[in-house]
C-alpha cells in the first residue's frame, strides 16, 4: 500500500505479551504513540515509554474511555502456548477479549483495527482456528478498516522446537501439490512478525486485508 508515514496514535491490548513486549519499543522508536492495556499485576512488565491503561481486556468497559485520544488498536492478547487441551481456555480469553476490543473501537471510531489472527485452514488445532476466524467475522461485519495477520508458528526465545521442522518444509514446497499449504503454514521469526506489526501500522488498511506467512516474511523483513 505504501501511503506517506503519519504518526499513529496506537491503542495496544497484549502489550505484555510475547509479541507486544517487542512491538511497543519498535512503535515508539519510528515515533508512534503508544497507550497499553495492563492487569494490576502486570504494569511492570510493559516496556518503557508507553502510556499506561489499568484495565482488564474481558471487559472493554474497563478502557473504552480511553480509545478517544487513538486511530489505530492493535489486538495481541492470547492464550500462550496454544494447544488442543486449552479449547475452553480460547473461547474464555481469546475469544471474549477480541469480541470486547472488536466492539469498543467499532464504538470509538478507530480508523484501522490490527488482529493477530492464525494461519488457515489447517489439519489441527481446529478450536484455536475456530474462535479466530470467528473473531475475523465480527471485525469484518463492524465494517472497520482492519488488518488481519496470519501466522502458523513464531520462532523466538523459549519457541523455538519446530526449527526442527524446517528441511520438511523445504522438501514439501518442492511438489507442486503441497506448496501453498506449506507456504501458509510456514514458519516466521518473533523479528518478522514485530517487524510486521509495525509495518501495518504505518500502512494502514482500507477495508479489510488479510497478512500471511509470506507476506509476514517479506515485510519482516524490509523494515
Amino acid at each position: 500500500m505504501n501511503r506517506p508515514f503519519l504518526a499513529r496514535r496506537v491503542f495496544i491490548t497484549g502489550g505484555t505479551g510475547y509479541i507486544g513486549t517487542r512491538v511497543i519499543p519498535l512503535l515508539r522508536k519510528h515515533g508512534h504513540s503508544v497507550i497499553a492495556l495492563s492487569r494490576e499485576s502486570s504494569p511492570r512488565k510493559l516496556p518503557p515509554d508507553c502510556s499506561l491503561v489499568i484495565g482488564d481486556a474481558l471487559n472493554g468497559e474497563s478502557y473504552k474511555d480511553h480509545l478517544s485520544e487513538c486511530d489505530t488498536f492493535i489486538h495481541l492478547v492470547g492464550v500462550s502456548h496454544p494447544g488442543p487441551a486449552k479449547a475452553r481456555q480460547f473461547v474464555e480469553i481469546d475469544l471474549k477479549s477480541a469480541r470486547e476490543a472488536i466492539r469498543v473501537a467499532h464504538n470509538a471510531g478507530i480508523q484501522h483495527f490490527i488482529y493477530m489472527s492464525v494461519a488457515h485452514p489447517a489439519p489441527v488445532m481446529k478450536a484455536y482456528i475456530d474462535v479466530r476466524s470467528s473473531c475475523e467475522d465480527a471485525l469484518r461485519e463492524t465494517g472497520m478498516n482492519a488488518t488481519i495477520l496470519r501466522p502458523w508458528y513464531v520462532l523466538g526465545p523459549g519457541h523455538r522446537w519446530p526449527v526442527v521442522l524446517k528441511p520438511f518444509y523445504r522438501l514439501a514446497e518442492s511438489f507442486p501439490a503441497m506448496r501453498d499449504g506449506a507456504r501458509r503454514l510456514g514458519l516466521v521469526t518473533l523479528d518478522e512478525m514485530v517487524n510486521t506489526v509495525v509495518s501495518v501500522t504505518e500502512d494502514p488498511a482500507s477495508g479489510v486485508w488479510i497478512v500471511e506467512v509470506p507476506e509476514i516474511r517479506s515485510r519482516g523483513h524490509a523494515l
